[in-house]
């Protein structure tokens, strides 16, 4: 059996230049890369008023330090100023008010579909209306919304009988049908009822989908989360209990809360020039009626950190028999086409390698796509990332598990990496149990597998919205699952590329 070999904890680059491996150690000694926000945050918050008190609290709570209480295994949280240098004050804010009567006068129908939807156009229509028709202007939107909401408009969830206040009026399976086949009533009042069933029954995925057309950056908070400390179950125990991580609620909320309003806390130190990451999207669509149908997508991501997502074609790229997801040649072509040229408009010139990422292997016409739409001069190389292969490594000599970094090249074209596992930093493992590694092939194209390894080693620490030392996913997979679900919670069409902080 060949020996494991270690690879290097990946830095990350800050303020003035310096490199840390950990995030918040980084940002608490030297600030965040780059600061956009000279005179602070200006909040756009739309939700009840008791929503906006909470928020207004919650953010005065995070100008100062914060510990993990009896949890010495993460890092106290500084302030927000101390930490990213520059203000976030509860009152720069912008109010759009929901009241407790216009939410009852949804939340209480029926049929979850269009509880969820309605719902939806109450918040994202006072959004909208607050940016186009009064120029209000906020960095980013904060949408507070009570635990009735989270609990009652998600996809599987159900109103109690006793609570239901409007009955609804128009079966699901009907509604579906008439949509699936693109039939229109001759009734207006139908198409109407009809129209909560082209979108999802999740609140956070549709108002994501519905606000994509307008490039508005928002963030979504359960008062359950900014309020922890009142919310509490029968037995009087917390409903959601962060007595222990408090700290980390902090780094990560205030890290997105940095990003989305234009803000860089880190990026990626070492890595090579002219480097480019790609990871694909796939999500069945449920509204056209043919298993196979799927939508597609691409994230990319620079060594800066910056990422964007593509939408692609709907097609029949699901195989129900290999349960895989593969593009036809001219698709593939053109959605790797569109992150090449954007890469050339942001960088002046090709990408010399191009790394694509994907869950399986690729197939020749799609892996023939993707060489179509890239020059010569750039080295194309296929990745197939999975944690589904079963291998379990135990240390007999201690009780410590695999430490994160560990590799075991199986050949030349594939290995297993150990993303999680135990960090002497932290004195502690990323993983609550023993640790998984991921399986990494090359499928396509050539390069070093050692390199290959590293460089997703790296994109683990690319997640802005947790502040954590690193994740067990690269960036290039890890939010493929719910882009996918947005860009499939509403009906879009023509969506531009658009920066990563919409859809997160």
């Amino acid at each position: 059996m060949k020996e494991l070999i270690y690879l290097d904890e990946p830095k990350i680059l800050f303020g003035n230049g310096q490199k840390m491996e950990d995030p918040r150690d980084g940002l608490t000694l030297f600030g965040p890369i780059e600061n956009n926000l000279p005179y602070g945050i200006i909040n756009g918050v739309v939700g009840t008023k008791d929503g906006l008190k909470k928020f207004k609290n919650f953010v005065k709570y995070l100008q100062k330090p914060i510990n993990n209480f009896n949890n010495n295994t993460r890092p106290f949280y500084p302030g927000f100023e101390a930490v990213f240098r520059t203000k976030w004050e509860a009152d720069k804010t912008v109010f759009k008010e929901i009241t407790d009567s216009d939410i009852g006068k949804h939340l209480f129908h029926e049929d979850t579909h269009t509880r969820t939807y309605n719902l939806v156009s109450l918040f994202t229509e006072k959004i909208i209306s607050a940016v186009e028709d009064e120029d209000a202007r906020a960095d980013v939107w904060f949408v507070i919304i009570p635990e009735e909401i989270y609990k009652y408009c998600r996809p599987k969830s159900s109103l109690p009988s006793e609570l239901v206040q409007i009955k609804r009026t128009t079966k699901k399976t009907a509604a579906k049908k008439m949509i699936k086949t693109g039939m229109e009533s001759l009734f207006g009042e139908i198409n109407v009822e009809n129209e909560p069933f082209k979108h999802d029954a999740h609140f956070h995925h549709q108002l994501k989908a519905r606000l994509l057309h307008k490039a508005i950056p928002t963030q979504i908070l359960r008062e359950s989360t900014i309020d922890w400390k009142n919310y509490k179950k029968s037995n009087d125990a917390y409903l959601r209990d962060f007595s222990k991580i408090e700290g980390h609620l902090a780094w990560s909320l205030s890290t997105a809360a940095f990003y989305k309003t234009g803000g860089r806390p880190w990026k990626l130190a070492d890595i090579r020039d002219g480097v480019c990451y790609v990871g694909l999207v796939y999500k069945k669509d449920e509204r056209s009626g043919d298993t196979r149908n799927a939508c597609c997508a691409a994230q990319m991501f620079l060594d800066s950190g910056d990422g964007t997502v593509f939408r692609g074609a709907v097609g029949p790229w699901y195989n129900d028999k290999t349960k895989e997801f593969h593009l036809r040649r001219r698709q593939a072509k053109e959605l790797i086409n569109i992150a090449v040229e954007t890469y050339k408009e942001k960088k002046g010139g090709y990408p010399k390698e191009l790394f694509i990422h994907a869950r399986t292997r690729f197939n020749w016409e799609e892996w023939r796509g993707f060489s179509d739409a890239v020059p010569d001069s750039t080295n194309l190389v296929g990745i197939s990332i999975s944690d589904k292969k079963p291998l379990k490594i135990y240390r007999p000599d201690s009780n410590f598990p695999m430490l994160r970094g560990l590799a075991y090249i199986q050949s030349d074209k594939s290995g297993f990496l150990w993303s999680k596992g135990y960090v002497p930093r932290l004195e502690t493992s990323l993983a609550m149990e023993v640790p998984n590694p991921l399986f990494i092939e090359i499928s396509k194209g050539q390069s070093d597998i050692k390199t290959v390894m590293q460089d997703i080693l790296a994109l683990t620490k690319l997640n802005y919205n947790a502040c954590i030392y690193g994740d067990g996913i690269p960036v290039t997979l890890r939010f493929a699952d719910s882009i996918g679900e947005i860009l499939t919670a509403s009906p879009l069409s023509n969506t531009p590329p658009l920066a990563f902080k919409y859809y997160i």
